[in-house]
């Protein structure tokens, strides 16, 4: 894996497109749509959100092709990811026991857990690349940095 090309001024930019703004859904659509105008190399970047009564992760904002809309924790790295509540970075999908395939032309992945300071489990973000190889250790500590930082704001 190479080192980061994701810039670390991605995260005071998101805190600053969210100043003063409180309400959830804007605040993921505008994440969403900041990591893809400013990561080269992705093809999908969004959000699923844990639903209890469902005990499933749901579709949420994002920028990309369509996507799954149901997940359930413990399933593919999205889910895996929720359940482990770790941060998972995947080099090749394809390799990843039970990938599920929403994007057949996504070859890397990075998902990072939403949870409060209060410990409550909101859901995922989840980062897909065109690219074998696509995120190192360095990317993965930028985006933890960007979710606590997003989560600040929700």
């Amino acid at each position: 894996m190479t080192a980061t090309t994701i810039d670390s001024l991605l995260v005071p930019q998101l805190d600053a497109l969210l100043y003063e703004e409180t309400n959830f859904t804007a605040n993921l659509a505008n994440a969403s749509a900041l990591l893809m105008q400013t990561i080269p190399d992705l093809n999908w970047a969004g959000f699923y959100l844990y639903d209890e009564a469902g005990e499933d992760l749901i579709l949420g904002p994002f920028q990309g092709k369509v996507a799954c809309m149901h997940i359930k924790p413990g399933k593919g790295v999205v889910g895996t990811s929720f359940a482990q509540q770790a941060p998972i970075l995947v080099p090749n999908v394809h390799e990843f026991p039970g990938h599920i395939a929403c994007d057949a032309a996504s070859n890397s992945e990075i998902v990072i857990p939403l949870v409060t300071n209060d410990g409550k489990q909101l859901g995922v973000l989840d980062i897909d690349s065109p690219s074998l190889n696509r995120f190192s250790e360095d990317d993965q500590t930028i985006l933890v940095d960007f979710v606590k930082t997003l989560v600040a704001h929700i």
